[in-house]
């Protein structure tokens, strides 16, 4: 089948790669001009971990990646308060199996394993689908028209797809309360290498990660009730000032190094909750169709699981999409709930709401220090209850 996939991120590419391994002809479009750079590390392990084993990615992945030997709660002057060493809690439990990199960095290397070999059109995206009985046809925003068999959202959390196919984002946008601000700066100092170095507030958040071609990346997580400006980064770093400026610790520096970052990026902490992924022959796959947030930390493992998965639910029913779309989302709807719930619970370790959540977070923290409890309170959420089919191909 001639199949749309809508968003070159982590969902869409994985997605093209097993489509073509089983034969099929997938188009990649995606509204930004090249692949997108910076955005904020994440931590890859799980049922995501073996998917991009079996695309052959991990010795990337490996390189590209960070071991983070120390996560480090500081105080307003700087004193370590509470850590833990991720390599000795988290690799140990997961086996090895376990790796922080940058979403972009993931993104570029799914991405690279294509080889070439899948039509990717930059620049655009989708304007218009119109269903017939044989076929979708598709408008997109430069005026080309074209015709696919399929078409897969996997455009994110503010999908075209889903709005096009599904109705308005406000009808399946859970927001959590919590601005994500992400960005990278040359030359910062101080720099703790292979540190993830956090300074927590009643309210917010800061981290900082120097990484290895000298810049350091920040990440700001705050409560915020306010509507975030789209597409404007003037508008959007404005708040961060406004937001942020009388927090302690190194925020004040970092926020007047804004206008020389090299990457921004600022977004709301939200869910996607739908009762159906797919309509027709649309479909929806990673955070368009099930966004955990960030705040559950798995959501890029999880769209590549996601892919691997629907691909192989189309292997499997030949052409029949209908019984695919079903049950690729039957063997992933308990899992990705799960991981949903999950998340929401999680806010008050990033912006507690008051001091006795800060209190209480900081507690916790100083415990995971303490390797045994850390192993049981991680080692069950680094094991996905999934198992994944054997791979599609022709």
């Amino acid at each position: 089948m001639k199949i749309l996939i809508v968003g070159a991120g982590i969902a869409g590419p994985t997605l093209a790669y097993w489509l073509l391994r089983s034969g099929h002809e997938p188009t990649l479009v995606e509204r930004a001009p090249a692949l997108r750079e910076g955005g904020y590390l994440v931590d890859f392990w799980g049922a995501g971990f073996e998917v991009a084993e079996r695309m052959g990615l991990v010795p990337r992945l490996i390189a590209d990646g960070y071991r983070v030997r120390e996560m480090r709660e500081v105080s307003n002057s700087g004193k370590r308060i509470a850590h833990l060493n991720p390599l000795r809690v988290i690799d140990g439990a997961a086996a090895g199996r376990y790796v922080s990199i940058a979403r972009s960095d993931l993104a570029r290397a799914i991405y690279d394993s294509l080889d070439g070999q899948v039509e990717t059109i930059f620049g655009d995206t989708v304007d218009e689908i119109t269903e017939t009985e044989d076929h979708a046809a598709v408008r997109f925003a430069s005026g080309a028209a074209r015709e696919f068999d399929l078409v897969i959202g996997a455009d994110g959390l503010h999908s075209r797809v889903r709005s096009l196919a599904f109705g308005p984002e406000a009808d399946f946008e859970r927001y959590l309360g919590i601005t994500v601000a992400a960005f990278n700066l040359d030359g910062y100092q101080p720099r703790d290498e292979l540190v993830a170095v956090t300074r927590t507030q009643v309210g917010m958040q800061a981290l900082r990660l120097a990484l290895r071609d000298g810049s350091t990346m920040f990440c700001f997580m705050f409560r915020h009730d306010g509507q975030l400006p789209p597409d404007d980064v003037a508008a959007q770093q404005a708040i961060l000032h406004e937001r942020l400026r009388a927090a302690g610790w190194e925020v004040p520096r970092i926020l007047d190094q804004l206008p020389h970052a090299r990457t921004f990026y600022m977004d709301r902490a939200s869910q996607i909750r739908m009762p159906t992924w797919s309509q027709g022959r649309v479909a929806l796959v990673g955070d368009a169709a099930a966004c955990p947030s960030l705040l559950a930390g798995q959501g890029s493992a999880l769209a590549m699981v996601e892919a691997y998965i629907l691909a192989a639910a189309l292997h499997e029913a030949g052409n029949d999409y209908t019984t695919a779309f079903h049950q690729y989302q039957s063997r992933l709807g308990q899992l990705v709930r799960a991981k949903q719930d999950a998340a929401i619970g999680l806010g008050a370790a990033f912006a507690p709401r008051n001091r006795m959540q800060l209190l209480l977070r900081n507690t916790v923290i100083g415990l995971m220090g303490i390797p045994i409890v850390a192993r049981l309170a991680v080692g069950r959420s680094l094991r996905d209850p999934i198992h994944l089919p054997p791979p599609a191909t022709d």
